[in-house]
């Protein structure tokens, strides 16, 4: 059975406001920050793991420079260094697929370079979050 996964499908919503205006190519990361389990073996072989509890993330959003949602993530920038009032919640959903990611708290970790280039310079933009809840289910 052939599958169809669709860009376009992808629902991303920072502090409550849908993201639109993706960059061609990878438009989106998310990446937590530490292994599920650390490994410890041994000077007899013998092995052990350690679970991690740290659910942090790094979440990566690469928009065209023209995007409204540029202006979204700004003034949710200023806010957090004007007033510490910038952490929002989070959800990045598949619509064409399973995929699901959410966090109550969010924020943006650093504001993207500000790069010119006669063709447009895609705006990446860095958020962070203490406690990612995540689920790959496919498409």
């Amino acid at each position: 059975m052939v599958k169809t996964y669709d860009p376009k499908q992808m629902a991303i919503i920072i502090g409550g406001k849908q993201a639109s205006g993706f960059a061609d190519g990878t438009f989106l990361n998310v990446a937590l920050d530490e292994d599920a389990f650390a490994l410890t073996v041994g000077a007899d072989g013998e092995g052990m793991r350690a679970k991690s509890n740290n659910k942090s993330a790094t979440i990566t959003l690469t928009l065209l420079p023209t995007s409204d949602y540029n202006r979204h993530l700004s003034d949710l920038a200023q806010a957090d260094e004007d007033s510490n009032s910038g952490v929002v919640p989070l959800l990045i959903k598949d619509g064409s697929g399973r995929d699901l990611h959410s966090a109550e708290s969010a924020w943006i970790q650093k504001r993207p370079d500000a790069e010119y280039s006669r063709e447009g310079s895609p705006r990446e933009w860095t958020l962070r979050t203490d406690n990612l809840q995540t689920f790959l289910g496919g498409n």
